[in-house]
């Protein structure tokens, strides 16, 4: 061994996670490594150039960096980074420069996977450092995708342009050229100081061309005739992400933001895209615009491009998810948009219900449709059940014909007993959690992720209050609730290895929503319900119980992570898929992970069957009778 790699050794031997390596390994890391010099200010490695090396640092110090520029880490003397472009897609990750001079030691990647493949010890203190290896690479998906990060007041450039609602249109036009805007929030004659302004509405430049210009309307028409008065609006401190949600699911391009009450700007499609550039907002809008059930089935490749586009651009799951379910309510709300203009006004009131991963914004590309109609008390099967009936089968038949597969266990609007007015959904609740039964508990699981998609939708916000008070403090349903949460469980053998089974065209699969997510959402539903919280996504859900503090400490974080890496590992997996064009399902061979990947999902199920152990012994189900 030559003196130079004599004193490369010297240097691994005193640094974890060299350490853990035996002699012989280490001698033969030592004759593999080349030395580079990098001076102060130069850059070593880019966002998404090709991984081919481990780096540790010999001398000086160097900076590691986020994707959008923002320092995540500064190393010195011992330090290592590139791991986790090299364990995930062979592609740079974190960019990195030289604070100062700084020598480096290049470790080639196959060595790297070697010893990482080979020694536990080794790929532990790499992973894992002072955080658990599933925070650890949660973390990093967070930290590298800004839609979860940056806030909407980021994004206000300027203080909105307000013009009082007696103004004409004409004014408006001229204004908005004047300032160089795409809207203008139009406001009362304020009795109020103009600090707090009252708004009244919003024009923008789409409502001058459709509602005026194309009407034929004169420009002294009062803008008040042409502007939306039901304002959509965020808050300045949300995420960028959920401003993202209301635009979705609202079909608007252009939201006030609040502070303290008070508008502070007005952010448009046009300032999301820059980040969202995945095309969901474009998907909505194209869905809102066909004219009949064949122009939307046609619409089923923009959904899963715009899935797989997600996918690729490191999306999390939730973003992902909430984006989907957004998708899969337009084309319930264009469907029945399309059903009344054949079959006419309904002659009762009604909401149409999405129920379950459409409800909870958790919603993939592989999904049956699971929905409902609440009526109006008024209601009278005679007279109006024919219409209704006719509504349920074109949404249902549509839904089939976008994507959206019938329920095989029918629950849907076209089951009679999905069906019915308000009252009777109140009986439903009701008599599920008080009288509990086997068919009521399994009800339970689906119904009590309920969302309003159309309609009255005033009415489902009533019920989920009626689900929570209900549900909160009774301990016998809770009970027979986290009884039926255990029946899925994750599919970890005696000594912690995965049992896999035949599923489909998978001869050693896991179905990582029968024994992942769903399991996940069952035991985060009870918790949530023993809370009374009334949110309906389950990050939104473990969010509201880690503040009620019913979990140890530490372990809500540990679900939110569980939750976030199996439901990204069924993502990928369903957008592999689609990119091979096979099928997507929610099956995958953990086999055909890489180790990396193996050790996290086994984390991962791991935490799932420790939760699923606290749920036993806090709600007793044994008990239950």
């Amino acid at each position: 061994m030559q003196d130079e790699q004599l004193e490369i050794l010297d240097f691994l031997r005193r640094y974890s996670p060299f350490t853990e390596l035996p002699e012989e390994t280490l001698h033969r890391v030592a004759t593999a490594v080349d030395v580079r010099y990098f001076k102060a200010g130069s850059r070593i490695i880019e966002f998404g150039e090709e991984a081919l090396d481990w780096y540790v640092v010999r001398s000086g110090a160097v900076e590691i960096f986020r994707r959008n520029g923002t320092l995540y880490n500064r190393l010195t003397e011992g330090g290592h980074f590139g791991e986790f472009g090299l364990l995930n897609r062979k592609r740079v990750r974190f960019p990195a420069a030289a604070l100062e001079d700084s020598l480096l030691y290049l470790i080639p990647e196959a060595v790297f996977t070697e010893l990482f493949e080979n020694n536990e010890q080794f790929a532990d203190l790499v992973e894992v450092e002072d955080r658990t290896r599933l925070r650890q690479v949660v973390s990093r998906r967070e930290d590298a995708n800004q839609l979860m990060s940056a806030t909407v007041d980021t994004l206000v450039g300027r203080e909105p342009v307000m013009l009082g609602r007696e103004a004409t249109t004409g004014d408006a036009a001229r204004r908005m050229t004047e300032e160089a805007v795409s809207s203008l929030l139009i406001v009362d004659q304020l009795e109020a100081p103009p600090a707090a302004p009252r708004m009244a509405g919003i024009i923008t430049d789409r409502d001058i061309r459709i509602r005026l210009v194309s009407q034929g309307l004169d420009y002294d028409t009062p803008v008040a005739e042409i502007m939306s008065s039901s304002l959509v609006t965020v808050e300045h401190n949300q995420l960028v992400f959920e401003a993202m949600l209301q635009m979705l699911r609202n079909n608007v391009h252009h939201l006030p933001v609040l502070k303290n009450h008070r508008p502070i700007g007005v952010i448009a499609l046009s300032d999301i895209i820059q980040y969202e550039s995945r095309n969901s907002l474009f998907v909505v809008s194209s869905i809102f615009r066909q004219q009949s059930v064949d122009d939307l089935a046609a619409l089923t490749g923009d959904v899963h491009a715009c899935f797989s586009r997600m996918v690729t651009e490191d999306a999390s799951s939730r973003m992902i998810g909430s984006a989907m379910a957004v998708i899969g309510r337009s084309f319930k709300q264009r469907l029945l948009e399309l059903a009344e203009e054949t079959l006419g006004p309904p002659p009762v009131p009604y909401c149409f219900l999405a129920l379950g991963s459409m409800a909870r914004q958790e919603q993939l590309i592989v999904t049956d449709q699971d929905n409902a109609l609440v009526l109006d008390n008024s209601f009278d099967p005679a007279r109006h059940d024919d219409y209704f009936k006719a509504l349920a089968a074109f949404v249902s038949d549509g839904l089939a014909r976008c994507g959206y597969s019938y329920c095989t266990g029918g629950v849907m609007a076209t089951n009679a007993k999905w069906r019915q007015p308000l009252r009777q959904w109140e009986r439903y609740f009701s008599e599920w959690i008080e009288q509990p039964t086997p068919e009521s508990l399994l009800n339970s699981g689906i119904f009590f992720d309920i969302d309003g998609v159309w309609g009255e939708t005033e009415w489902i916000d009533g019920l989920r209050r009626l689900i929570s008070r209900k549900a909160k403090g009774n301990s016998r349903f809770l009970a027979c609730l986290a009884r039926n949460a255990l029946l899925r469980t994750p599919p970890l053998g005696f000594f912690k290895d995965f049992v896999v089974e035949s599923d489909g065209r998978h001869s050693r699969a896991i179905n990582l929503k029968r024994r992942g997510t769903a399991p996940l959402a069952d035991l985060v539903r009870v918790h949530a319900l023993a809370v009374g919280s009334l949110a309906r996504n389950s990050f939104e859900r473990l969010n509201d119980i880690i503040e009620a503090d019913v979990l140890p400490r530490g372990r809500g974080q540990d679900l939110l992570d569980a939750m976030e890496f199996v439901s990204m590992v069924r993502i990928r997996n369903q957008a592999n898929d689609l990119a091979a064009g096979i099928e997507p399902d929610n099956s995958i061979e953990p086999d055909s992970l890489s180790e990396f990947e193996r050790k996290s999902l086994r984390d991962a199920f791991l935490i799932l069957s420790n939760a699923q152990k606290y749920l036993k012994f806090r709600y007793q189900p044994g008990r239950s009778g």
